[in-house]
């Protein structure tokens, strides 16, 4: 929504690319201290309960902005969208660990991500159609309401494996046994889970690698307004492709990682076997820097986004598989923490080198980050945890 729109909000507010990046990063600050606290809550009220509360939040957050007359007003309303939007993630976490096993987990985790991506892929073009059609702010609340809709089907159908009323027995015999959630003081488990190398690692990962996603999240649309001339029409017919090749990246990254469980690899071998090779695709960024061509650009752009999500799917899915179920929903908030830091730090980062520069730095930059993120991992992540955490 905010990335579409920014033409013309940055227009209308009159924001500068460093005033648009600290709105952006009201959202990040917020999102990446709620990833810990939202995963938390996943682990204490479960997932139904904790997903509906956090999307009722994040939905009237979103209809809020439709209030906004200055950036300080945008910046507070992307706070509150920050607080209720991570829970989703971390929510998601944990129903993978009690619905699937271990073969099936990284496939989920991409239609998870895959979804994320859905949403953008269809925002371009419907929001720009909204705009034309009524304002911006009838366009942000007409999205957040959507989330009333999704969250009565929520509450309709989700129920945990045990206590669904339609699951058969043998559809109950492939779920995972259920794990206790740990009991007791909840900041003394939580910090618990950083005595692991493991925890580390995947949080760094993160750290390094998802900048790379919040970039094209946020800014994609202005830098194809500002960079290469893209007119609003110009962004409803193009800017969903990069979204779409996220899309597919993210389900053919856990189909791969998948398959190789199947033959026999370990699942940590198989979720490494399905990140390097994408990592090394990354570098291609740099040829942005180097090109006017549109359509190199778009199809630079396509690559990397298919190989961040295709990467992120199975980073994700290694919480899954290393970590007790009862204690997933925590672990995701805190390796999600170096993704929401990263994002702040690197958004901060790009507004001010946008502002006073240029967009090629960061491409050439982002270009390296998932190799060093790999590097990381691989030094770090070695062996699934105790279930007795």
């Amino acid at each position: 929504m905010l990335s579409v729109a920014a033409p013309i909000i940055t227009r209308e507010l009159n924001l500068s690319p460093s005033q648009y990046a600290a709105i952006l990063n009201a959202f990040l600050i917020a999102y990446t201290v709620m990833y810990v606290g939202s995963g938390l809550l996943v682990d204490r009220w479960g997932t139904r309960r904790a997903l509906a509360a956090f999307v009722a939040w994040w939905s009237v957050s979103n209809m809020l902005h439709a209030f906004a007359r200055s950036a300080m007003q945008l910046g507070a309303f992307r706070l509150l969208l920050g607080i209720g939007e991570p829970g989703n993630f971390m929510a998601a976490a944990r129903v993978v660990s009690e619905w699937y096993p271990a073969r099936e987990r990284a496939f989920v985790h991409g239609l998870v991500q895959a979804g994320a991506s859905v949403g953008a892929v269809i925002a371009p073009p419907l929001i720009v159609w909204l705009i034309e059609v009524y304002d911006w702010r009838m366009a942000f609340t007409l999205t957040g309401a959507l989330g009333v809709v999704w969250l009565a089907a929520w509450l309709l159908i989700f129920h945990q494996p045990g206590r669904h009323p339609r699951i058969t027995p043998q559809e109950l015999a492939l779920t995972p046994p259920p794990e206790a959630t740990p009991r007791g003081n909840t900041f003394k488990a939580w910090a618990g889970l950083l005595r692991y190398r493991e925890t580390w690692g995947l949080m760094l990962g993160r750290f390094f690698s998802d900048p790379v996603w919040w970039f094209y999240l946020f800014w994609l649309p202005k830098f194809l307004s500002d960079q290469r001339g893209f007119t609003m029409n110009d962004i409803a017919l193009l800017a969903w492709l990069p979204y779409l090749a996220a899309d597919i990246g993210a389900i053919a990254g856990g189909i791969l990682s998948g398959f190789l469980v199947k033959r026999g690899r370990t699942e940590l071998g198989a979720r490494r076997l399905g990140m390097w090779p994408f990592a090394l695709l990354m570098p291609l960024s740099c040829l942005i820097a180097f090109t006017d061509s549109r359509l190199i650009t778009m199809a630079v752009i396509c690559t990397v986004t298919f190989a961040h999500m295709a990467w992120k799917t199975n980073i994700m899915t290694v919480t899954n598989d290393l970590y007790p179920a009862g204690v997933v929903g925590s672990v995701a908030g805190i390796v999600a923490f170096g993704n929401g830091l990263g994002g702040a730090l690197f958004t901060w980062f790009t507004g001010w080198v946008v502002e006073h520069h240029s967009y090629n730095a960061i491409f050439i930059i982002m270009g390296f980050l998932h190799p060093l993120a790999f590097l990381i991992f691989r030094w770090l992540v070695r062996n699934p945890l105790p279930r007795t955490i």
